[in-house]
């Protein structure tokens, strides 16, 4: 072991040597060769005090349009898995949700356009997130102390999805939209989605709508389990109508979407019903110590002739957003967020529903920008959320539930000279009443950020970040108690968990102009009495876990600089790596290896084309009872054609992902054994803009 080299000093390694040839390429430049574009400032939506990445202390990743026309997936974790220091907990196909930093579920917290997505996909992997990324105008993925106006536990991260179901301004045209159809070889996939604008007068109409089928995927070649994962196909079919009201001064509008999705429970094991907890131990029937199933053999991890359940999800959402400029005397904003999600999803084995997850949930937010105070710019403003989950039937390891939060929060910022000053503050109060005999539970937690940019030279920027939050446990951490076999878990809670407290420092160095651009960050997480699924016995794959608490600590780094070569070609070199560790000794469960790639792009007139090639490196820093990781190499290619006819814009893409059919398994998932990754996928597709 001492002979390997660190996984940190590797992707430090990368990005120094990145630097060195960036340099030499800039400078060895002819004079006489036109100055080429460097990046633009983009606002981030997602901090209520409309600041640039440039501006913020903390790292924040924004995709565009253009970014993502190539980079959607069926899921958000599968979207945003190639951004440094994001990856997802991949569940199959139809579940996937980012994990930042190492962290995930309640820990990340996702939005719609500031508003929270009411879903079930915090409490389980195999439950989707209830939004489409199809229809994603923009995505950013924001830390730092702009976090907590979103929650004290978005310890990870806060995404922030936009979208354009209301609209915040008149169109320029009297009717605005877009069509896009696309089709993939590895789920054998075809897909379409179409959004649509108009307006006049003062109220703005808009609807969209997406449709896929995506069948089961093939893996890389070599896999035991054959040439596709069984279960791992996903239908969608989404719908949202929004109308507002646009002034001078905002506007105020509503939104009705609904969502309907199935898709398959790859590595559902059949062969553990009837499994249970004695103690610390699983005990199965038919063997007095938990070992084989009732009639003495073990039926593998295919579950036998029983087939692969599936997901029936139903979502019904409305939307409320509005702004108004100048409100009244003192305040220069005002903003209105509230949602309210009657969710829905069947687990389904054969033609029987096994198990039912209900969420009813609102959420409602305002925020309230301050004029200058004495060079002061801030935001104060108060949340409210109440959630009734239950889940019927089979699997229902958890009992009915229903959360209530409430928080109030500020965000300030002061400028002086080539520093920018921002600090935030929010507290919380959130009380659980459960079903079932279970005591109910009240939490209040306090969260205080600070950080600082100092932008020292023109085109540099070097932020720092500092914060200590609250997050307070869920109804599942503290109140499961029964077998969940989407996961192949057995989950026991535990009533009388404590808050967990996020020490937390970030430093990020910037260079944000010029042809050679970067971004480095480097954190430090202690965490105190970090609530985490401890698993206390196996019985083949099936884990027994307990929620427990224990000190933690979690160090990492995410960097990715980028060199303009000259008006066609661009070099981009990348690198994560997050160590997370229980003080005292040992590791946390699935928490990402380290990650280096490369990337070369170009654009010349209507045409661009990339090349990646990433390596993903072996996970051998693991938790009791958790199996190592091999790593993987992906060679990944695009192409994409832009051109106009009519007054249409039209955008013709090509993209082949995993070119090399390598087999490869991601070590966050529950079921990666079950569900390795997709193998060769090629991607093709059109979009017209009118």
């Amino acid at each position: 072991m001492s002979g390997r080299p660190n996984p940190l000093v590797l992707a430090l390694m990368s990005i120094s040597w990145g630097c060195v040839p960036a340099a030499a390429w800039a400078q060895a430049a002819p004079s006489a060769e036109p100055a080429p574009p460097t990046l633009r400032e983009v606002t981030v939506s997602a901090t209520p005090l409309s600041r640039s990445e440039q501006d913020l202390a903390a790292p924040v990743t924004v995709l565009d349009e253009d970014a993502l026309l190539t980079r959607r997936a069926a899921t958000l974790g599968e979207t945003l898995e190639q951004e440094p220091g994001i990856t997802s907990s991949h569940f199959g196909a139809g579940a996937s949700r980012p994990i930042i930093r190492g962290m995930d579920g309640a820990r990340v917290k996702i939005v719609s356009d500031g508003a929270e997505v009411q879903d079930a996909s915090t409490i389980s992997p195999d439950h989707a997130v209830g939004l489409e990324p199809m229809l994603s105008q923009r995505v950013e993925v924001l830390r730092g102390p702009a976090a907590l106006l979103y929650g004290g536990g978005a310890v990870g991260g806060v995404v922030n999805v936009l979208d354009n179901k209301i609209p915040t301004e008149m169109p320029e045209n009297a009717v605005e939209g877009s069509v896009e159809l696309r089709g993939a070889t590895g789920p054998r996939e075809t897909a379409g989605a179409f959004e649509l604008t108009t307006g006049g007068k003062g109220l703005v109409f808009h609807a969209e709508g997406l449709k896929r089928n995506a069948n089961d995927y093939k893996v890389g070649r070599g896999w035991a389990g054959g040439n596709r994962v069984d279960g791992s196909y996903n239908h969608t079919e989404t719908g949202s109508v929004g109308l507002s009201w646009v002034g001078d001064r905002g506007y105020i509008g509503v939104a009705y979407t609904s969502q309907r999705n199935r898709y398959g429970l790859p590595g559902h094991d059949h062969a553990y019903e009837g499994c249970h907890a004695h103690g610390a131990h699983l005990h199965c029937p038919g063997d007095g110590h938990g070992h084989e199933d009732e009639d003495g053999h073990d039926h593998g991890e295919d579950g036998g002739s029983h087939g692969v359940p599936f997901v029936k999800l139903r979502s019904q959402r409305w939307d409320v957003r509005g702004e108004l400029r100048d409100p009244f005397a003192g305040f220069t904003r005002l903003r209105v967020r509230a949602g309210f999600t009657d969710y829905q999803h069947d687990e389904i084995e054969g033609d029987t529903v096994a198990t039912t997850f209900k969420n009813k949930a609102h959420d409602g937010r305002v925020e309230l920008e301050h004029a200058p105070i004495g060079g002061l710019r801030g935001v104060i403003g108060a949340q409210t959320t109440r959630r009734a989950f239950s889940a019927l039937g089979e699997e229902a390891y958890v009992q009915p539930s229903v959360t209530r939060n409430n928080g109030l929060f500020a965000l300030e910022e002061y400028t002086v000279g080539n520093w920018r000053f921002e600090g935030g503050l929010r507290h919380e109060w959130q009380r659980i009443d459960v079903q079932g005999g279970a005591p109910d539970t009240r939490h209040s937690g306090t969260s205080v950020s600070a950080g600082a940019v100092w932008k020292f030279a023109p085109q540099y920027s070097l932020g720092v970040s500092a914060s200590r939050s609250h997050r307070l446990p869920t109804a599942e951490e503290l109140y499961a108690n029964g077998l969940h076999l989407a996961t192949s878990t057995y989950e026991i809670g535990n009533a009388n968990l404590k808050k967990e407290t996020s020490n937390n420092i970030d430093l990020t160095l910037r260079k944000f102009a010029g042809p050679t651009t970067f971004s480095v960050s480097v954190f430090h997480n202690k965490m105190d009495n970090f609530i985490y699924g401890r698993t206390l016995d196996v019985y083949q794959n099936l884990q027994l876990l307990e929620y427990t608490q224990h000190d933690a600590t979690f160090t990492g780094l995410e960097a990715k600089v980028r060199h303009q070569i000259d008006r066609i070609f661009a070099v981009s070199l990348m690198g994560d790596y997050v160590r997370a560790k229980l003080d005292g000794g040992g590791n946390l469960p699935r928490i990402p290896a380290y990650r280096i790639g490369t990337r070369l792009d170009a654009k010349w007139q209507a045409w661009s084309g990339d090349v990646e090639l990433s390596y993903v490196g072996r996970q051998d820093k693991v938790a009791d009872f958790e199996t190592e990781t091999a790593g993987y190499t992906m060679l990944n290619l695009g192409a994409a054609y832009e051109g106009r006819m009519s007054g249409t814009r039209y955008q013709i893409y090509v993209r082949a992902n995993n070119l090399t059919n390598k087999l490869a398994y991601r070590h966050t998932s529950f079921i990666k054994n079950a569900a390795p990754l997709m193998g060769r996928n090629i991607v093709m597709g059109v979009r017209l803009t009118f």
